[in-house]
């Protein structure tokens, strides 16, 4: 299986992007972008769900 070794921009661990998935074509589009690993991405959107409802009333 062909894929990636990207560095995460969150956690500083390097990690695959396979070949197949959106991150893949995003990486092969615009290699110099900024990628986060599952994990990070992850808890980044559970945050922004959690602050999202803390504000709205």
């Amino acid at each position: 299986m062909i894929y990636y070794e990207v560095l995460c921009y969150s956690c500083k661990q390097k990690f695959r992007l396979y070949e197949g998935s959106l991150k893949y074509k995003q990486f092969k589009k615009n290699g110099n972008g900024i990628f986060c690993c599952e994990d990070c991405s992850h808890k980044i959107r559970m945050d922004a769900i959690k602050n999202f409802f803390r504000y709205s009333k």
